[in-house]
């Protein structure tokens, strides 16, 4: 036992790579010995797996006003305080509001704070005292998230705290699990396949123009969109305006993603931003290439013409080019997937992003 109390502080009620990281890091630690614990929400798959998994768990609901509830603060300081947590991990910017303030009063050792959007943080005057005075250190999950962190106020954070861990899989476990295709309409054509929140960002209406696109050009497929959203309805509604609803398969929540995987033969990612694609790496772990638009970090994570094919933002004309340079070339296909396995045991894995984790807390 190393005698470390961390706790893993994430009250998100749905589930993403910010999610997956937390679960997978704080499992990671306690296996290495660490006294782990978590803060969850009253609901989500992220309260649920950590209940699973045995990690003791506080929970408390966080909202983007409850900042303002002191009580609701002192409730979390308790819980640090009563439990002796050393080191706090928090992800989320409402739950730092809450979790920030508390740990100070807690005098909590070590406040970390992980990024996983490119998104600039807004030069406010909250976030202005929670950086001075509360965060004692941040992780970003790729090297644009951490280019982005200061843009706005460049003396909000001192850059030198800032520690660069990427998202990892657990290979060994990833390749123990079934590998049957969830989905299987591979005797229809080529099966490509994207997976994320159908939430703005992702903007899958770009790959319902590229399902258009691909059928004028008379290509067999059919495209998977997995994920639960705000906007499937609207996204149904415009597959059929557009006439291609009979080739596009709303999936829904997938939780297997290596069945998932199993079931394509090329990934799409369509986002108009993104921290850290996790999906890539699991894409690539299955050997499958990926088709994506190059910006934010994916070209941290996609060799251009080796594990897959980068193309501008937006250019959903360029996208279908290569979609169908792939379908058509098996052996560029199999290549690429087999290039895309190989960066995952080079670059990705959950060993790499454990032991930088250890070392960040332990310093």
């Amino acid at each position: 036992m190393t005698g470390r109390k961390i706790c893993f502080f994430n009250t998100a009620p749905r589930w993403g790579g910010g999610e997956k990281w937390n679960f997978d890091m704080a499992s990671g630690l306690e296996r290495l010995g660490y006294d782990v614990s978590a803060v969850v929400g009253s609901s989500g798959k992220f309260r649920e797996k950590i209940r699973r998994s045995g990690i003791p768990f506080f929970t408390v609901d966080i909202s983007n006003l409850s900042f303002l509830n002191i009580f609701k603060i002192r409730k979390v300081r308790d819980f640090l305080t009563g439990n002796s947590i050393d080191t706090l991990i928090i992800s989320l910017p409402s739950d730092l509001k809450v979790a920030g303030p508390a740990a100070r009063m807690a005098g909590t050792r070590s406040v970390i704070y992980r990024r996983g959007s490119a998104i600039p943080l807004r030069d406010s005057p909250s976030n202005r005292y929670l950086f001075k005075n509360c965060v004692t250190s941040v992780i970003a999950n790729s090297e644009e998230t951490k280019r982005t962190i200061l843009q706005n106020n460049a003396e909000i954070f001192d850059p030198a705290k800032i520690e660069l861990i990427y998202n990892g899989i657990d290979l060994d476990e990833w390749d123990k699990r079934d590998s049957h295709p969830l989905f299987d309409y591979r005797n229809e054509g080529v099966v490509i396949g994207t997976a994320g929140r159908l939430e703005i960002e992702k903007a899958h209406d770009r790959l319902i123009d590229l399902a258009v696109i691909l059928e004028e050009r008379g290509l067999d497929f059919r495209l998977l969109i997995a994920g639960s959203g705000r906007l499937r309805k609207k996204l149904e509604r415009y597959a059929e305006k557009r006439g291609v609803s009979g080739r596009i398969v709303f999936t829904g929540f997938v939780e297997e993603m290596k069945s998932f995987m199993a079931g394509i033969d090329i990934f799409l990612l369509s986002s108009l931003w993104e921290g850290f694609g996790y999906v890539l790496i699991e894409s690539m772990a299955s050997g499958v290439p990926v088709v994506a638009f190059d910006l934010s970090s994916t070209r941290e994570i996609i060799e251009d013409g080796k594990t897959g094919f980068l193309v501008p933002p937006g250019e959903v004309q360029e996208m279908a080019e290569k979609v169908i340079g792939l379908a058509k070339d098996k052996n560029l296909l199999r290549k690429m997937g087999e290039n895309g396995r190989t960066a995952v045991e080079k670059r990705f894995t959950a060993d790499s992003a454990l032991k930088k984790l250890q070392f960040f807390i332990d310093l």
